[in-house]
């Protein structure tokens, strides 16, 4: 499916945080976007370090084989987790045509 030229609305999980419990650097975060047609479809975005930080916790904890791996489903890596940058990437994706690649229609 086409997606541009098509009004959309993007809805961030950290936005319903409270202020402050967590920061922009280490942080991962679902991103929705709502096309004018009702379609829902979610990524999830993760920066950079917050990789490496889970990377820290699951030796600790022993998850993903004590960080030996990490995996996770409609998974964007991006410097800092912020709606500018968000935006950024969808409209990025969207023009280049790679937005259904990455995120997945929402059943609702």
């Amino acid at each position: 499916m086409n997606f541009q030229n098509t009004k959309y609305k993007v809805e961030l999980e950290t936005e319903f945080w409270e202020k402050d419990s967590w920061t922009p650097q280490d942080c991962n975060s679902n991103a929705w976007v709502k096309f004018e047609s009702g379609e829902r479809w979610v990524a999830t975005f993760f920066s950079y370090q917050n990789i490496l930080s889970l990377k820290e916790k699951n030796k600790l904890t022993g998850e993903c084989l004590g960080g030996k791996y990490f995996c996770a489903t409609d998974m964007i890596l991006i410097d800092e987790i912020s709606r500018e940058s968000i935006e950024a990437v969808i409209a990025n994706l969207i023009e280049e045509e790679d937005f259904e690649v990455y995120f997945s229609k929402c059943d609702d």
